[in-house]
């Protein structure tokens, strides 16, 4: 198999591998969805008009975290004015937002009764709040019918307003959310739209507006970065007191987007897994099919006893 040289070593200088990736590696092989609870809410999905960033983002976990009755819902329409070159969601001008969503998505968790809600958006530049009051109407409108259902939001980085920060924040979801996503050399190429040291801000400006707030951010593998480069970023989400670290392997949604450059194996996986972990944070989520919102339900209960 051409993966073979690369199984267990850090990335080259340069963090390009030096032969041309044919195929997956076996371990990035995942279950067709089916189960019962999964084909349950995609029906619901459809009746309530509502979208998923699993769907959006061909997730290959949406099968495990559907049967596990967690969902990671995607408001504010399903056209992003943004164009990052690793994401699969449709890019343009979006239509305008529908004021009522949160009732909807609210009535929704509580007819699927889901343990845990993950609801993020696609960036909506054109906004003045870039969309924050509805995330905030999420949280409020869930925890007017669910007590039970933890909640995480998985925010953009409202280009850096502290107004719509302050009015996410406020809400005191149990942990809220923004992927870094890639290390600072590469941004510019796959998060054009986008400012490295501005993600950082948001997460460490959330942490002053409530301290008790749980902060989660996630990284892709896999871009082109070195091995030195993932492990500065991660120190610099741990400076900004992020409590949760999510570490996944980057899949090509089509060859419209950025190759990838490298396959890490399960073994560097768990190495940065233990990396995270002596550098303090409350919890490592770190695989090759780890998504941000991957295993979410158990991570706020490990970060939550840890704390």
């Amino acid at each position: 198999m051409e993966l073979v040289q690369l199984k267990y070593s850090r990335p080259p200088e340069g963090g390009q591998p030096t032969r041309p990736l044919q195929r997956k590696p076996a371990w990035l092989k995942v279950k067709a969805p089916g189960g019962p609870n999964y084909v349950e809410l995609k029906r619901l999905m459809r009746d309530q008009n509502l979208h998923t960033v699993c769907e959006e983002a061909h997730c290959p976990n949406i099968g495990e975290c559907w049967e596990h009755r967690t969902a990671s819902f995607m408001v504010l329409g399903d056209v992003c004015t943004r164009n990052c070159a690793y994401c699969a969601v449709s890019h343009g001008t979006p239509l305008t937002y529908d004021a009522g969503e949160p009732q909807r998505l609210a009535e929704a968790v509580a007819r699927m009764d889901l343990r845990h809600v993950v609801i993020t958006s696609v960036d909506r530049d054109d906004l003045p709040n870039g969309g924050a009051e509805i995330f905030a109407g999420c949280v409020t409108e869930i925890r007017k019918r669910c007590d039970s259902t933890s909640i995480e939001l998985l925010i953009p980085d409202f280009k850096g307003s502290d107004v719509a920060l302050a009015l996410v924040t406020e809400t005191k979801p149990d942990i809220l959310n923004h992927n870094l996503e890639t290390v600072e050399r590469l941004y510019r190429i796959a998060r054009p739209g986008g400012r490295y040291k501005r993600a950082l801000r948001l997460l460490r400006q959330a942490k002053e507006l409530n301290p008790e707030l749980i902060t989660k951010s996630g990284m892709m593998c896999g871009l082109g970065e070195q091995w030195e480069e993932l492990i500065k970023a991660m120190r610099d989400l741990r400076e900004v007191r992020v409590d949760i670290l999510t570490l996944g392997q980057y899949l090509r949604p089509s060859k419209d987007h950025l190759p990838v450059a490298r396959f890490y194996s399960p073994r560097e996986f768990d190495e940065l897994r233990l990396l995270g972990s002596e550098m303090g944070f409350r919890h490592v989520e770190s695989g090759p099919l780890v998504r941000s919102s991957y295993h979410a339900w158990e991570q706020v209960q490990s970060a939550t006893v840890s704390g």
